[in-house]
């Protein structure tokens, strides 16, 4: 079966409070200059490159002129009146590399679609590609219902309280209890993971169709189920510093991540096939059964090497293996089966360890990789609070990268404070150290039972062989009569 991916598929609300605009997104995003009415800034991003196609996807009731990007998205910018205003649902996904340009684009539409525009939404897709191996969409999508007539709906309306016989409970101010409810499912906790699930559905059909073998999964490989590690996403900046060949933070927790994951396949792999094997031995007749004294005697018969080298490698693994046998009190095959048994158990509890403290250390490693950059472009964004308004679009532009990266860092920490999580930087990296060190005994436990693998195996190979031997001795001698 073909390797199955995961796909990372963030979804976020551009909010005004977070000194974002709907429209300066869409000017990002779709690579065009557009002037926002709300509050008079101008955003050129003509030069910008790696835009692919952009595109306004719109339901059938919705205005005409909401084809194009400006006026929608200064019609939301308008029906928004308050400074802390959700203006808008962004959502980013990787597109698969294996597909065409027609048919990655093919592929949104249709998931756009299906998914948002027939259910009321309006969609301003863009596709993004550099050439650097990481094509990817960027959708927006409105926030507010759109009436019949064209018109802007309200995003919730007030709900009166209810008691277990229908009526209206008075709140003893002369009032009524009551409370706001959503005009629409669109906000529901649940519609993340529903559109997730969606991409990477829609996203596997599309690759079905193209012949490809590939596949993805929204999940995590935790959820999923899978043993992998997954790496840590490099993001812009650590991505063009490898690219240049400056090794960064992240790059170091995704090579690491990569050897653990090459010895964790490695182990298993034996274990699994050596466990088949001693198994398969322990369910034959007795009398059938591989006599592990024999094995170890016909081991230093067959393949006898020639060489002076040869002859002491061959000596110094019958010690090792004899070793083995005896440091484990293993004198029949079912122990040994026994044996291979508990060192199964011993690399899944290695195995599970090993992958906790990589995933938390790839989780602590971005921690403090936000931190930095945060602190890094602070200057820059405390600078633009001093440009005088008349050269702040100019200011804007010639730190957009910056800016943007400021941004991005702080959406991530202002996160993780809602989430409950304290910003401790020197704590961060103390718990790295901590856990680093004890992978580092559990990776070592791991690569030595390496030693018993290749002791069991030269067993399983003597027997292969013997196995050989009678089968060609029965083959030469014939067909008794």
């Amino acid at each position: 079966m073909f390797p199955i991916d995961f796909c990372h598929i963030p979804v976020s609300i551009i909010k005004r409070s977070a000194g974002r605009s709907a429209v300066a997104a869409a000017a990002y995003r779709s690579g065009t200059k557009l002037i926002n009415e709300w509050d008079g800034m101008t955003h050129d991003y003509t030069r910008k490159g790696g835009i692919v196609h952009a595109e306004i996807m719109l339901p059938a009731h919705a205005p005409p002129e909401f084809a194009d990007r400006s006026i929608l998205w200064n019609s939301v910018e308008q029906i928004e009146k308050a400074r802390d205003s959700q203006l808008a649902r962004e959502i980013e996904a990787a597109l698969p590399r294996e597909l065409s340009g027609e048919q990655q684009l093919a592929l949104v539409r249709a998931y756009v679609k299906d998914n948002f525009v027939d259910k009321g939404m309006c969609a301003d897709f863009a596709i993004h590609d550099k050439g650097t191996g990481n094509p990817h969409v960027h959708i927006m999508l409105t926030l507010r219902p759109l009436k019949e007539n064209g018109q802007w709906g309200a995003k919730c309306r007030k709900a009166y309280d209810l008691d277990e016989n229908g009526q209206r409970i008075p709140d003893g101010k002369g009032g009524w209890k009551n409370h706001r409810e959503d005009t629409t499912d669109w906000n529901d906790k649940g519609n993340v993971e529903i559109w997730r699930a969606a991409w990477a559905a829609y996203t596997n059909r599309a690759l079905e169709s193209a012949g490809r073998p590939e596949r993805i999964d929204h999940r995590s490989y935790k959820r999923q189920g899978i043993d992998k590690i997954p790496s840590v996403h490099l993001g812009p900046a650590a991505s063009q510093m490898e690219k240049r060949g400056i090794r960064t933070d992240k790059g170091e927790v995704n090579r690491q991540i990569a050897a653990d994951n090459k010895l964790l396949k490695e182990i298993k792999a034996r274990i699994t096939r050596l466990y088949r094997w001693s198994k398969a031995e322990t369910e034959k007749p007795q009398t059938q059964q591989s006599s592990l004294t024999a094995l170890w005697e016909a081991q230093q018969q067959l393949n006898a090497p020639r060489t002076r080298t040869g002859k002491i490698r061959a000596l110094q693994e019958s010690a090792a293996l004899f070793s083995f046998l005896q440091a484990n009190g293993i004198q029949s095959m079912q122990q040994l089966h026994e044996k291979i048994a508990d060192m199964n158990s011993r690399y899944y509890d290695l195995r599970g360890k090993i992958v906790k403290a990589e995933r938390r250390i790839a989780t602590l490693t971005e921690h403090g990789e936000m931190w930095e950059q945060y602190n890094q472009y602070k200057s820059i964004h405390k600078q633009l609070a001093k440009v005088k308004p008349e050269k702040r679009e100019q200011f804007e532009q010639r730190h957009s990268r910056e800016l943007i990266l400021y941004d991005a860092a702080g959406r991530y920490l202002k996160e993780l404070k809602d989430n409950g999580e304290a910003i401790t930087p020197k704590a961060w990296q103390l718990e790295i150290d901590q856990l680093a060190a004890g992978k580092q005994t559990d990776t070592l436990a791991m690569k030595s039972m390496r030693e018993d693998l290749k002791a069991v195996e030269r067993l399983r190979k003597t027997a292969e062989q013997l196995s050989r031997q009678e089968r060609d001795k029965s083959h030469d001698r014939g067909p008794e009569r």
